[in-house]
């Protein structure tokens, strides 16, 4: 079943959004986008050196600009980065071509998903208690956004099947 109005994903880190908009992508035969990847071929470099060498406020107009870019395209189910909602103005330009989902999940759950990743450079150092900051600060941020899945309990099917049942029916 195809359809032209995008999906958005977003959320904290280690929530499943690549996860699951793969799944998406391939149960409704669209295109499945990761952002940070998308950063990461243009700039040619991993998200950690960007921030390493340029800086979280340049990441994040890199985000901005894409965003952007992204909004304009239509049938894509789209993987955000973790800090999209910080600029509001993301959410919107999102909101007009398609459905943002925010995903959610325990602390401890986020925790034990990204553990193991030395790619994520926002939780450089102890990564619990930044896992727990970076949430609290955001928390109003991801609790703006309308349709919610928490994932903590459920599978990366179980959060596809969700998703497609709150899209509207054409």
């Amino acid at each position: 079943m195809k359809d032209s109005s995008n999906i958005i994903l977003v959320g904290f880190m280690g929530t499943g959004k690549t996860t699951v908009g793969r799944i998406l992508a391939k149960r409704l035969e669209m295109e499945f986008l990761d952002m940070d990847n998308i950063i990461e071929e243009r700039q040619g470099k991993a998200i950690s050196n960007i921030f390493a060498e340029e800086g979280e406020p340049y990441f994040r107009s890199l985000e901005r600009e894409l965003t952007k870019e992204l909004s304009q395209k239509k049938g894509l189910i789209i993987g955000s980065g973790g800090g999209i909602v910080l600029n509001p103005d993301n959410v919107k330009d999102f909101s007009r071509t398609g459905m943002v989902i925010c995903l959610s999940a325990d602390p401890m759950k986020i925790l034990e998903r990204v553990e193991m990743e030395a790619h994520r450079p926002l939780l450089e150092g102890d990564k619990k208690q930044k896992i727990l900051r970076i949430l609290e600060s955001r928390c109003e941020l991801y609790g703006a956004i309308p349709l919610q899945v928490n994932t903590t309990e459920l599978s990366p099917t179980t959060v596809a099947d969700r998703i497609v049942e709150m899209r509207p029916t054409l």
